[in-house]
């Protein structure tokens, strides 16, 4: 067994351990469930015009509604990871019991290994396919981002907790303020800076916050994804 790659179990009782099996299920649940996820946001960008589809010529949309691009593919993708993470699960679940280590109902739920990766690999297809057919609507994006500057509370908020520390005067409770200002309200770029203008700030912070928009504030995001690519290599 060796020379061909193989390890063996020199420790075993009345059946060869499945330890190693339900392990590796989890494993594959684990990310089925993560891409599941990335499917449900996809369909819901989808669905508020985030992203675009690509129509593929040919195609058939709804049976109604020749004009509509259904996400088909998430959708699919969906169904699929669902099916394979209830073999999955059940087979994890399964395998790691046996009656005196003697019953065959491993031999049973193990029939099933092909479909559970058959329905994850079929849901992984679906979604390369469906990803090859987005388009980011940016027009879409930026007309929202301009309609909800009370985003930028947050970031009002860490400026007026750095110059507390720094020692400029007036700066408590930065969280009731904005929430006294945003909730419930909406804010457009005039009302926000007439806000910040009223706070007392220093002239580099205040002309800095007078500067950020909704389409700029995005923190050290940038650099936090510098920082994960370095990390992979």
């Amino acid at each position: 067994m060796e020379h061909l790659g193989l390890s063996w179990n020199p420790l075993t009782t009345q059946i060869e351990s499945h330890d190693w099996q339900a392990e590796l299920y989890s494993d594959v649940a684990h990310f089925n469930r993560v891409l599941h996820n990335l499917c449900t946001d996809v369909w819901s960008y989808i669905s508020i015009g985030f992203f675009r589809q690509i129509p593929v010529a040919g195609a058939t949309g709804s049976s109604t509604m020749p004009h509509k691009v259904n996400p088909i593919r998430f959708e699919n993708a969906e169904a699929n990871l669902e099916l394979s993470n209830a073999i999955f699960d059940s087979l994890a679940s399964t395998l790691v019991t046996s009656r005196w280590q003697r019953d065959l109902t491993d031999s049973s739920a193990q029939r099933n290994i092909g479909v559970a990766f058959g329905h994850s690999v079929l849901a992984i297809s679906n979604v390369i396919k469906g990803l090859q057919r987005l388009d980011i609507a940016a027009d879409v994006i930026a007309a929202d981002l301009e309609s909800n500057w009370e985003v930028l509370a947050e970031a009002i908020q860490m400026v007026m907790r750095a110059e507390a520390i720094a020692g400029t005067p007036g700066m408590e409770n930065p969280y009731e303020r904005l929430k006294e200002l945003t909730r419930g309200h909406r804010v457009d770029a005039v009302r926000l800076k007439e806000f910040v203008g009223t706070l007392g700030l220093s002239a580099e912070a205040q002309e800095r916050l007078s500067n950020l928009t909704p389409h700029t504030y995005n923190g050290i995001a940038a650099q936090l994804v510098d920082h994960a690519k370095d990390a992979q290599g």
